[in-house]
């Protein structure tokens, strides 16, 4: 009798199966050169989701994801009509090399086709997956009203989840990060990305956005239990200007995007990598759009005496510093004195106020201290609103030339929905037609604009440096994990170089006369550590005068990377690299306020002795910060290196 039961019920299903139309859920995985990353697509009655495993383990269970345009909803119900699967193995040069000179991109790919105007693109790497939204709509503008996308983890994961830097949607992002379960995040609380989450093995994970033109950014939420949900910035219906800088948007439209009917949508990718790995990765820059410049001899990275941070504070010069010409001339010769590249301008050098952006203050001469600065061999940078920029776009960039000045510092954009990302790609465009290179401040982290507009040398996007003029949230322990969740998706402009540097127990917060959190060990190995082809020296050029064996080392530390090695990764504890550039290896480490004592291999030299010069943490530093013990020693590829890190310590080094 049971069997019968059995027996009826399963005819029971097939005449509903039959009734309804429905069919069993069609799979289709794309595998990763090395067999050991799956992305899954399942298309059933359903809808459309995915999974992603990594070494024969689920890691995202499920990722339903639909895309809204013009009022249909793509797949919806509509049936494959085919698949296209194709494998990728080529090396691209970067016109800016920052993590290595030559990238491998190696992966395979599947194209999926619906029947209809909408496709998904799946790439599977070794070290993570991605895919995007494509559209055949053959209209010149469509309307997104929505895209569906949630994670639902294979487990309660700890994550680092970025903590609020903003109200809605205006931010810095400039975020710290609170680790946490994903089942502890409170529901509808929303946080920019990349997103670190850690399943317990050595991989971790990096969710995050690649190619983001034409559409907002990406943010997610808190949901139930294991997941989270995306959300994204809706286009600006109304914006307001707050204060002289802040354009905030006061009313959003009821969709994401007006756009081409025909194109490829953002990227959305995952980086599955151990901690050497999230330092090392270059997938997400394989995903960005390749370089739409013809002539790129003139972008030169470079590193800047920077004014802003230290507050204009020469104190050895027989003028009054400020903001006036015998300051700048004073950073100008301190940058040639000291191979320095650029000089930054920053707020003050134009009349405050969205409309005067082109209007110099009267102590001021910009063609006469360009002309001066081009004499020392040094260029100039200038900082602007992207409010005071907007309003004078072509006349500005138009100024900017016959000035003559060689880049410009954009801030203050604070939004990544779709018209704030439009900005930052015209921006990129037009400095580019002008010769002028960019650094965003006060705005989206990076997705891929670097390689598609390498005059975009670096963005801000992190907690920095300048966070110590306020508070203490710019600490050792936040500096141990900035590069493995925000380098990890670009370069950041963290602005290090403090040379009063303090324990925890004795830290200042100055606004004028700053200083920063540990040794200052921990503040030269930064820039081996922290990536940026355009990076600042954010200390007066007094108390670098004050501290020349400090120069010698940040005389010569190159922004560019021929070659990485990972010597020490742990996620939010320490971390040291071996960076390359010519024929000098630069190695730095960074450690959390734990000390700790490192031993590296130097297996990575070339045969026969070479000569290692060292900035380590004295005796004393766990007193005074500043304490550095300085000396050579003769090493070869069989040297094994040890170090000591004191609290909130580093270690900077040249090998030649």
């Amino acid at each position: 009798m049971k069997t019968m039961v059995i027996t009826l019920a399963a005819v029971l299903v097939l005449v509903l199966i039959l009734a309804h139309g429905s069919a069993p859920a069609e799979e289709i995985r794309t595998v990763s050169p090395d067999k050991k990353v799956v992305f899954t697509v399942v298309h059933g009655d359903g809808g459309l989701t995915c999974r992603l495993s990594a070494d024969g383990k689920e890691v995202i269970k499920s990722i339903p994801v639909a895309i809204t345009i013009d009022g249909t909803e793509y797949p919806g119900k509509t049936a494959i009509g085919g698949s296209e699967q194709r494998s990728i193995d080529r090396e691209i040069i970067p016109t800016i090399p920052t993590i290595t000179d030559k990238i491998r991109e190696s992966c395979n790919e599947t194209l999926i086709q619906f029947k209809g105007p909408a496709a998904l693109r799946i790439r599977a790497c070794n070290d993570g997956a991605a895919f995007r939204w494509e559209s055949q709509i053959k209209k010149d503008q469509v309307t997104v009203n929505s895209e569906k996308l949630a994670f639902t983890f294979a487990g309660d994961y700890d994550l680092y989840w970025p903590e609020p830097n903003g109200k809605g949607f205006i931010s810095h992002q400039e975020n710290g990060f609170t680790r946490q379960p994903v089942s502890k995040v409170p529901a509808g609380r929303s946080a920019c990305v990349p997103l670190l989450v850690d399943p317990g093995g050595k991989r971790k994970l990096i969710i995050t956005d690649v190619n983001v033109e034409g559409y907002p950014g990406l943010w997610v939420k808190g949901g139930r239990g294991a997941s989270i949900e995306s959300v994204f910035p809706h286009y600006p219906a109304k914006t307001q200007l707050k204060g002289d800088r802040t354009l905030a948007v006061s009313q959003y439209s009821g969709f994401l995007a007006r756009t081409k009917g025909t194109r490829s949508y953002p990227w959305r990718a995952f980086v599955l990598a151990d901690g050497a790995g999230l330092l090392t990765s270059t997938m997400l820059y394989t995903l960005a759009d390749p370089c739409r410049l013809k002539d790129t001899s003139w972008i030169k990275p470079g590193k800047v005496s920077w004014d802003w941070w230290n507050a204009w504070n020469i104190t050895d010069v027989p003028f009054k510093a400020g903001i006036n010409q015998d300051t700048y001339k004073n950073y100008i010769d301190f940058a040639s004195a000291n191979k320095l590249q650029y000089v930054i301008l920053d707020e003050g050098w134009s009349v405050r106020g969205p409309d005067n952006l082109l209007k110099v203050i009267d102590a001021l001469d910009i063609p006469k201290l360009v002309k001066y600065a081009d004499s020392k061999n040094v260029g100039v940078i200038l900082w602007m609103t992207s409010v005071a920029l907007e309003r004078r776009f072509k006349e500005a960039f138009e100024q900017f030339s016959r000035w003559g000045i060689k880049g410009c510092k954009v801030d203050f954009m604070q939004r990544d929905d779709q018209v704030m990302m439009d900005f930052c790609a015209r921006v990129a465009s037009e400095a580019a037609k002008h010769k002028l290179i960019v650094d965003f401040h006060g705005g989206s982290k990076p997705t891929g604009l670097q390689r598609t507009y390498p005059n975009v040398l670096t963005q801000e996007s992190v907690l920095g440096l300048e966070q110590s003029k306020w508070s203490k949230k710019a600490s050792p322990d936040m500096a141990v994990l900035l590069p493995f969740i925000r380098m990890a998706v670009g370069p950041m402009d963290y602005t290090p170089g403090a040379m009063d540097n303090f324990a925890d127990a004795k830290f200042r917060k100055a606004f004028k006369n700053p200083a920063s959190l540990g040794t200052r060990c921990h503040q030269l190995a930064m820039y081996v550590v922290f990536l940026s082809p355009l990076q600042m020296l954010a200390d007066t050029p007094t108390k670098y005068r004050k501290n020349p064996e400090s120069m010698v080392f940040l005389q010569a530390v190159p922004t560019t990377w021929d070659q990485t090695v990972v010597l020490h990764a742990e996620v939010g504890k320490a971390a040291a690299l071996a960076r390359r550039s010519g024929k000098k290896w630069f190695i730095g480490a960074l450690t959390d306020w734990t000390p700790r004592e490192l031993t590296f291999k130097l297996d990575f030299l070339s045969r026969g002795k070479h000569t290692l010069r060292y900035w380590s943490d004295g005796p004393k530093a766990s007193e005074d910060a500043t304490d550095t013990a300085i000396g050579t020693s003769t090493v070869t590829a069989g040297s094994e290196l040890k170090i000591k890190l004191a609290p909130g310590g580093g270690y900077a080094a040249i090998i030649e």
